[in-house]
């Protein structure tokens, strides 16, 4: 079958973005189900080593495919036309159809994230392999951002494979080599290991948590060691800026724990699309500043 005409940006761009949209639908899902499912796993194990009964079949969580969409409050099913991505939302005003509660905004949001980092990516690489594997990782980042944002878990079943996709694909070459991938996976993992431990020799806390590593190894697979200072340094200034406006806005102390690993996800997405753009524009203006 002939592929080619996708290859028009001004047709690849908007579908793609399409694309990204019905795909951030299915990231709720995620976001929402996976956690759940997670959680309720750790109880059966934890059931299963005390010797205890396993629980009800009533209490599983929905699966993440299977199990269709219903309101979190009045658990009515939804319907299809309540479904459609970022315009269903907009036609019912944000409440529910059936008991008017407020929609979240983490829905729309993250529909309309899917699709315009979707886009981008279709006007940065391109039709080809190399757009699919930047599309699997933008929905990687996003599930797992969203995730860390409502519960402070980075799980392993999205950190893990991230990183490993990583380095198979390095054994093309498709982003960087199989030696550079390796090495910045090691270095991602390592640099956040040092600074947990510094952290929490000095002050007797822990300053983060371990799917921090795994999401840094992860991005440093993808792009190399010399991509993780960048997006280090990227995101604690975006932790900072947002970090301190939620604090302030929501006039919480300084102790409240947020979530590193949306920030970390954000620099890593962002030097991936631009990190060449903007090593460029740092070049030139240190240059003339000097």
């Amino acid at each position: 079958m002939d592929f080619t005409w996708l290859a028009e940006p001004a047709l690849l761009i908007p579908l793609t973005g399409v694309l990204g949209l019905l795909v951030g639908s299915f990231l709720n899902v995620v976001i929402l189900r996976l956690p759940r499912r997670l959680e309720h796993e750790w109880q059966a194990q934890a059931r299963e080593l005390l010797g205890q009964s396993a629980p009800v079949a009533e209490d599983v969580p929905p699966d993440l495919v299977f199990k269709g969409s219903h309101c979190v409050h009045c658990k009515h099913p939804l319907s299809p036309l309540d479904n459609i991505p970022l315009l269903s939302f907009l036609a019912l005003r944000g409440r529910c159809r059936y008991c008017r509660t407020p929609i979240s905004w983490q829905y729309p949001l993250v529909e309309l994230l899917s699709a315009l980092a979707c886009a981008v990516m279709a006007w940065k690489f391109g039709f080809g392999w190399p757009l699919l594997a930047a599309l699997v990782f933008t929905w990687m980042l996003l599930a797992a951002s969203g995730i860390d944002a409502r519960t402070q878990l980075l799980p392993d079943q999205l950190t893990l494979p991230l990183m490993w996709l990583g380095l198979l694909l390095s054994l093309l070459p498709m982003f960087v080599d199989a030696p550079t991938a390796i090495i910045g996976a090691a270095i991602g993992w390592l640099s956040l290991w040092s600074v947990f431990w510094l952290f929490k020799l000095l002050t007797g806390k822990e300053g983060m948590g371990y799917g921090d590593f795994k999401l840094l190894a992860a991005l440093g697979a993808w792009m190399g060691a010399s991509a993780l200072l960048p997006v280090i340094l990227l995101s604690s200034l975006i932790g900072a800026i947002i970090g301190g406006a939620i604090l302030s806005i929501g006039g919480k102390g300084r102790d409240t724990p947020i979530p590193f690993g949306p920030f970390i996800a954000a620099a890593g997405w962002v030097w991936f699309a631009f990190g060449d753009e903007l090593l460029a524009l740092y070049k030139g203006w240190f240059f003339v500043a000097t």
